[in-house]
């Protein structure tokens, strides 16, 4: 039995829109009693509230000393989980925080394999973003294919795009971010691929794809790679996601290959888009899940 620590990442400076900074603690309200046995530690990380948000469109490096400042902390503060030997289970927050909560894996594990489970592709770089929203950057942060001022606080490995795998995609930027995927080598599986494939097929080659040649694999779980309609409470919500049996299906098959998981981010809910609680219940799902059974 793993010994977990919930890492709380309380912050939303990658995005443009208000409110995944308060899902972690919501979540953590939220694990079910019998759970709580399993959990060693939960450790909160709090955005600065003296950063004021920027939002100018034209600005593509907008809020990028707040996200810096805060990955800098969250980094040091996994390092120290991994390093005792728990597993970090890390709430987003917006997926900004996968940065440090990737990185710091990686410096304890040296190779590892990531599955980025996401609507979107998050592989934009300064250059090519069209938001500068800083959550749609983390996955080329990781590659180290985005080089420049995300990481300064990483000396280690970055993780190898042949054993990185992004499934569920339904929203990559085009033709730029697409070009980043392809250029880097990042194998993408689609949200229709799913569909049309099945989730078995699609799956399995995934957790093969990161596992091959790695001491283990980081798991990237963003909830708004379920279709809206299902689970509203997100900051970016997608048309046309991956139903919430698939949802479900992929959380057997990170439980199915737990010896092989090292680390796993659950993150984008959005209680303050939520209706009807929908999407809450839906992560809450997920992590009681996660925890009973890895």
């Amino acid at each position: 039995m793993k010994k977990i620590d919930i890492v709380a990442a309380c912050s939303d400076m990658g995005v443009h829109i208000n409110g995944s900074n308060l899902a972690p603690e919501i979540l953590i309200n939220n694990i079910n009693v019998s759970n709580k046995n399993k959990i060693k530690n939960i450790k909160k990380i709090f955005k600065n509230n003296y950063y004021t948000k920027e939002l100018e469109i034209e600005n593509k490096k907008k809020n990028i000393k707040a996200v810096n400042e805060f990955n800098s902390k969250l980094y040091y503060e996994i390092l120290n989980t991994v390093n005792n030997d728990y597993f970090p289970l890390t709430l987003g927050g917006d997926h900004s925080i996968a940065i440090a909560s990737t990185l710091a894996s990686i410096k304890k594990h040296n190779n590892l394999g990531i599955i980025w489970f996401d609507a979107h592709g998050d592989f934009n770089t300064f250059k090519t973003t069209t938001s500068g929203n800083i959550h749609g950057l983390p996955f080329a942060a990781l590659t180290n294919f985005e080089k420049t001022l995300l990481t300064d606080f990483h000396n280690g490995n970055y993780y190898n795009p042949k054993n990185a795998v992004l499934v569920g995609a339904s929203d990559i930027d085009i033709p730029y971010e697409l070009e980043n995927l392809k250029k880097a080598g990042v194998t993408i599986f689609t949200a229709e691929d799913i569909k049309t494939t099945g989730t078995d097929i699609i799956y399995k080659k995934a957790f093969e794809i990161a596992s091959k040649g790695t001491n283990g694999i980081h798991i990237s779980y963003d909830i708004d790679v379920i279709d809206p309609s299902k689970a509203p409470g997100v900051s970016i919500p997608t048309k046309n996601g991956i139903n919430l049996e698939d949802a479900y299906i992929f959380v057997d098959y990170i439980i199915k290959n737990k010896e092989k998981i090292k680390s796993l981010d659950l993150v984008e809910f959005n209680p303050l888009t939520d209706i009807d609680k929908k999407t809450e219940k839906i992560a809450s799902h997920i992590l009681n899940t996660l925890i009973e059974n890895i």
